[in-house]
């Protein structure tokens, strides 16, 4: 399934799951599927560093999986074929060890499979664990690690202004307001990076975007600059803060200006509170 735009005005991508092309990371998916990103790393049981490749599908939303009760319902046909990630549980013996063991009459009558008795508990090991990442009770309402694997990579040193002019509508936080702001300017004036980061997106195909750059800050920051006339880096460039990346323009809007956001953790988030 290819990227599709079309039916969306802001970005918002429509689907139950997205097919990654080249260049692109979960924080941009986020950004046009409208997903939190510690979200889709859960649906997806995306392993640390959280590594997505080419033609890899992304879920968009929570699979449908019920993790099966210890000690009942040992052959859920069903739940084999819901499932595929959680080894067949047909031979479920987590019932072995308490309730055979404390039969002293039983322990000579099954002196001769000393290894299955052994076996069966690493799979009980393994199954748990993987039915604790999919998600368990105690983690369905607590973010996954990469909120405190990244931790120590939150926050920007330093936020600076993307072009001169005056702000012509501000932030608003509505279902239909301004997810930044509406600078005005003179077509063709620099536009700069507002703080050092990684180009994950560079084009016009977002339409109500115009030519539209997005930088990658760090983990949780992502800075996007939209209706540019001309696109002065490529996707994976690495940029400073206050370097030139662009010139203003009026590419998918009607008047000269730079509409500007800043999201958190694929969030809109109002820039006034980080600009100087």
């Amino acid at each position: 399934m290819d990227k599709d735009y079309s039916l969306v005005e802001r970005g918002s991508y429509k689907g139950s799951y997205y097919r990654v092309r080249k260049g692109d990371t979960l924080y941009f998916i986020a950004y046009v599927t409208d997903r939190d990103v510690n979200d889709l790393i859960r649906y997806n049981n995306l392993p640390v560093p959280y590594t997505i490749f080419p033609g890899q599908k992304i879920k968009l939303w929570a699979p449908k999986y019920v993790a099966p009760k210890y000690g009942r319902k040992a052959e859920p046909v069903v739940l084999a074929a819901e499932a595929p990630p959680v080894p067949p549980i047909t031979k479920e013996v987590i019932p072995l060890p308490s309730t055979k063991t404390v039969k002293p009459s039983k322990l000579k009558e099954t002196t001769t499979k000393p290894h299955a008795i052994k076996k069966e508990p690493s799979k009980k090991v393994e199954q748990s664990k993987s039915k604790e990442y999919v998600g368990t009770k105690g983690n369905q309402n607590v973010k996954p690690k990469p909120s405190t694997a990244t931790k120590q990579n939150n926050k920007v040193s330093k936020w600076l202004w993307p072009t001169k002019g005056r702000v012509i509508r501000n932030f608003s936080a509505g279902e239909q307001g301004n997810k930044g702001l509406d600078i005005a300017g003179k077509r063709g004036q620099p536009i700069v990076s507002t703080a050092a980061g990684t180009v994950v997106y560079s084009g016009n195909a977002l339409r109500g975007y115009g030519n539209l750059i997005i930088v990658k800050h760090n983990d949780n920051y992502l800075s996007a600059y939209a209706h540019n006339d001309k696109l002065l880096v490529s996707e994976g460039q690495n940029v400073k803060g206050g370097q030139k990346i662009a010139t203003m323009g009026s590419s998918g809007t009607k008047s000269v200006k730079l509409h500007f956001e800043i999201r958190y953790q694929g969030k809109s988030v109002n820039p006034k509170r980080y600009l100087p």
